[in-house]
């Protein structure tokens, strides 16, 4: 029997729910060890297939643009057809797409199996969390939720390089892929008994027109930006880049005439969403930023191998972990806005701390900043998006949450493609004024490429113009490091700024804000309710349906946002 209910102010989640958020772990924790793993594997992979260097470029990349392009796409669907009828069938796309990675025989095969797993892994994304915005209405337990989500992609990142080297020490590169395989039949499974369908009844009909512009949009973004970090200024990214501009402003225009639109910008009004989106973008460019040339420091400055570099960045992931872990429980007797403001200060402490470092002996430096900078940075991650869920009505939960992650990849391309190339400027700046004297023209040219380049450099000299070109180059990286540090510092400042004046009025209340009658449950898996409001009467039939008059709110009357903002 299936039964259309609504929630009344103030329910509470049972244990139902905590048990189905279980559930969604699973394809949370997945897709961040995914990630990871796929680092390990890819010199196996590309033996193996005999990949070039272009096509291993690819088989990294498509993943995500995919994935960044259907983002908008799929969270609206899953507000159109059932979040959990999406969630499903993308579990499904993606064990398929898994099997088919495992086993490709060719690059090619490879490439187009990884695409494949970027357009499933975006169904799975913005579902889950709009299911947790749904199953959660007390806006205090919802917090909580969201901060297992957060401490479960983070675990899958820590758990990656651990699970990769295991699997790939005792069996085939493919196996890396197989591991979403039997998560995803597990969820096929216990998914349909936990877990409840939500849909927005008059959400309309889904503009294709839209779909087609926001992938004009994004794809070619992203692309132009990864491609900006990569190589440098060139035509093709920067026209890619413009293409992708001129599109999204193309797709904005249009949404403004729709009805039912893609992407409601309505939602943008709210000043709680947008600080909280705000805040989340400018995080994740500072941490991308500062992750990236973190990581190449252990390899290049400090000379690790990449599995004891990997090593020495886990204690960071733990500290997100517990950061997303303790930011909800600090919320609940402190305002979330002060909480987001100490732990932008606390991350902006770590970035101070990486200002110190030099080319030697600053291995101590570079991991205490990292834990701080992580633990402070998990705070605003994890109630930046319970105020972004909190603040729009449960029929826009999926559209919500799909705005969240896009904005995520776009910052962690644009902090990669900006303060990657901030430091590439420091480093070529600093080198060309420090050069050993004697190098050749021809070598002084390939070494202030990067740093990676001076260190082959100096492999092909001798003597101590090799020496001096090496520490010369390393310095040269630490510097450019070191600003991107003071950079990332001073965003982090101003981002707590602005949370202490902003966002101090979105504080969380203890009753859930009067629900969106256009929310429609299906219960499927429970026909006993468990919620505190008793339901409506039933009908014989297959459906529930509610022929007592009630006030539909407008598309523009949203009861939510008038409590936060």
């Amino acid at each position: 029997m299936n039964a259309n209910l609504e929630t009344g102010p103030g329910s509470r989640a049972g244990r139902r729910e905590w048990i189905g958020l279980a559930v969604l772990a699973l394809p949370t924790l997945l897709l961040s060890l995914d990630i990871s793993v796929l680092y390990l594997a890819l010199p196996h992979l590309s033996a193996g297939l005999g990949a070039d260097s272009t096509q291993q470029l690819w088989i990294l990349d498509i993943y995500s643009f995919m994935l960044a392009g259907f983002l908008v796409t799929m969270g609206t669907l899953g507000d159109r057809i059932g979040r959990r009828k999406l969630l499903l069938t993308g579990a499904a796309a993606f064990g398929v797409a898994s099997i088919l990675a495992a086993y490709s025989v060719n690059p090619q095969m490879l490439i187009a199996s990884r695409a494949l797993l970027g357009i499933a892994g975006a169904t799975l994304m913005p579902s889950t969390m709009a299911l947790i915005r749904n199953m959660f209405k007390d806006p205090k337990q919802m917090g909580s939720a969201i901060g297992v989500w957060f401490a479960c992609f983070m675990g899958g990142m820590t758990l990656g390089p651990l699970v990769g080297g295991l699997l790939l020490e005792h069996f085939w590169w493919g196996s890396a892929f197989l591991l979403g395989v039997p998560v995803m039949i597990l969820l096929l499974i216990v998914g349909p008994r936990l877990l409840p369908e939500y849909r927005d009844p008059d959400a309309g009909r889904l503009d294709l027109a839209s779909v087609a512009l926001s992938l004009g949009a994004i794809l070619p973004a992203i692309y132009g930006l990864k491609e900006l970090a990569r190589t440098g200024i060139h035509p093709t990214p920067l026209a890619a880049l413009a293409a992708g501009i001129t599109l999204g402003i193309i797709f904005t225009l249009r949404q403004r005439t729709l009805t039912n639109p893609l992407l409601d910008l309505r939602l943008f009004a709210n000043r709680s969403f947008s600080a909280a989106m705000g805040i989340g973008l400018m995080a994740g460019i500072v941490m991308a930023g500062a992750s990236l040339l973190s990581s190449l420091y252990l390899q290049t400055v400090q000379d690790l191998s990449p599995m004891n570099a990997g090593l020495w960045l886990l204690p960071q992931n733990i500290a997100m972990v517990i950061g997303s872990m303790a930011a909800p429980a600090l919320a609940r007797t402190i305002r979330p806005a002060y909480v987001i403001t100490a732990g932008l200060l606390l991350a902006a402490t770590g970035l101070i701390i990486h200002t110190q470092l030099a080319p030697t002996g600053g291995l101590p430096y570079l991991v205490t900043g990292l834990i701080l900078a992580s633990l402070g940075i998990a705070f605003p991650m994890s109630l930046t998006m319970n105020l972004i869920m909190a603040s729009v009505p449960p029929h826009k939960a999926g559209s919500a949450a799909s705005i969240s992650q896009t904005s995520g990849e776009f910052g962690i391309a644009m902090g990669i493609a900006s303060l990657g190339s901030l430091a590439t400027l420091i480093y070529r700046t600093d080198l060309t004024t420090h050069l050993p004297t004697g190098l050749p023209t021809t070598a002084a040219h390939t070494a202030t490429e990067s740093i990676t380049a001076a260190l082959t450099t100096a492999h092909h000299l001798t003597g101590t113009i090799a020496t001096d070109l090496i520490t010369t180059a390393r310095t040269a990286f630490t510097t450019g490091l070191n600003t991107v540090a003071a950079v990332g510092a001073t965003i982090f400042i101003l981002l707590a700024l602005i949370s202490a004046t902003i966002l101090r009025n979105s504080h969380q209340p203890t009753t859930t804000p009067h629900t969106d009658h256009t929310d429609h449950t299906d219960h499927t898996a429970d026909p006993q309710p468990t919620h505190q409001q008793p339901s409506r009467p039933a009908t014989t039939g297959h459906t529930q349906h509610d022929h007592t008059p009630t006030h539909h709110p407008a598309k523009d009357d949203h009861p939510v946002l008038a409590t936060i903002d």
